[in-house]
């Protein structure tokens, strides 16, 4: 059965973006890069909340059009365009870019798609990743942490009330000092 793995940047003070959808600390090098590149070519499909692909979709389809762009950015622009993505919203009536629309997260459809076969699913967006943790379905975590603190925002994880033991898979450590943490949930 394919997994659906949370992949998600954060400051080291634990926020997936800074006041006002802020991003730009984000230290995303080509070695970097690459790895994401490497890893997102492998799965088989995305999950993303409304936010997270309207902000894909205003850029990577046509970022691989700039001639001044560098390779990494050529190469997932073609990986974005050509995985099947699923955004879940309760507002968009359709979308572009191979796109399925999904209303709510319904515990039994998500597991009905991780059933199907195919590469493992990505999962993006604090709100929908919030949505799916409360109903157990994040199988593992790839965190890349940015050593930046930028005192607010949108945190990745909301207060919950349960806690998910987790077990380490791997840690990386980047040049440009991201470090990423993969883990997986600890079986009950």
């Amino acid at each position: 059965m394919r997994k659906i793995i949370l992949m998600m940047s954060v400051s080291l003070d634990g926020y997936i973006e800074g006041p006002g959808r802020d991003i730009g600390w984000h230290r995303v090098d080509d070695e970097l890069h690459r790895s994401l590149n490497a890893y997102l070519a492998t799965m088989g499909g995305f999950l993303d909340g409304r936010v997270t692909h309207e902000l894909m979709a205003g850029y990577w389809p046509t970022a691989d059009a700039d001639p001044a762009a560098a390779e990494t950015v050529k190469e997932f622009a073609e990986i974005w365009r050509e995985m099947p993505k699923t955004v879940y919203s309760r507002t968009l009536d359709r979308t572009d870019w191979n796109t399925t629309v999904v209303r709510e997260v319904v515990p039994e459809e998500v597991r009905a798609l991780k059933a199907r076969p195919g590469g493992d699913l990505s999962l993006g967006g604090a709100n929908l990743a919030a949505s799916f943790m409360a109903h157990g379905l994040v199988d593992e975590f790839r965190i890349y942490v940015h050593p930046v603190l930028i005192g607010g925002g949108t945190p990745l994880f909301p207060v919950a009330g349960a806690t998910v033991g987790l077990d380490l898979v791997e840690s990386r450590t980047f040049g440009n000092g991201v470090v990423q943490l993969h883990y997986r949930r600890t079986p009950e």
